[in-house]
């Protein structure tokens, strides 16, 4: 079990520290970038992430569920609890980013400072926007699997309180 939740929660720490690292040095000053700028950011960030997390998003909800699985399959309800949690702030930040950013990414890479849309800024904002809503869904998710760790029974302790 140990061995699980460890695996897990490094799995949705990186996806956690992805999205926190981009919102915390990228997306809080975004709106300054010039056209130029942000292109070559957007490009460069869309090339470095999208293979890493295509992987990476999908391992963390699945080892998220097989975590649910196995503390409920232990009757740890609570650690279940918030386990579940944790899985569905996770899977909905996974939603938002095939639904919303990851469409908005393919239209930045079609983009050349000559094809510009007039309406980039609207496009970048609204990519920002959902950016900010996922980073602090998968933060919260994060915290809830933290909680799911500290309230699961150590081994011998469960058998300890729940006489056979």
């Amino acid at each position: 079990m140990k061995t699980v939740q460890f695996i897990d929660l490094l799995l949705y720490s990186l996806v956690v520290a992805v999205f926190w690292g981009t919102w915390f040095s990228l997306s809080r000053s975004i709106a300054d970038l010039s056209a130029d700028t942000f292109l070559e950011i957007g490009r460069t960030m869309i090339a470095n992430l999208g293979g890493p997390m295509s992987i990476l998003l999908p391992a963390a909800v699945l080892g998220t569920l097989v975590l649910v699985v196995l503390l409920a399959r232990r009757h740890e309800r609570v650690a279940a609890t918030w386990t579940s949690v944790a899985f569905v702030l996770l899977v909905t930040s996974m939603v938002t980013t095939l639904a919303v950013n990851v469409p908005i990414d393919q239209e930045i890479q079609a983009w050349t400072t000559t094809t510009l849309p007039s309406t980039w800024e609207a496009t970048r904002d609204r990519w920002e926007l959902f950016h900010t809503i996922r980073t602090f869904l998968s933060l919260a998710g994060l915290l809830c699997l933290f909680a799911s760790v500290l309230v699961t029974a150590r081994p011998g302790m469960r058998m300890a309180s729940h006489p056979a």
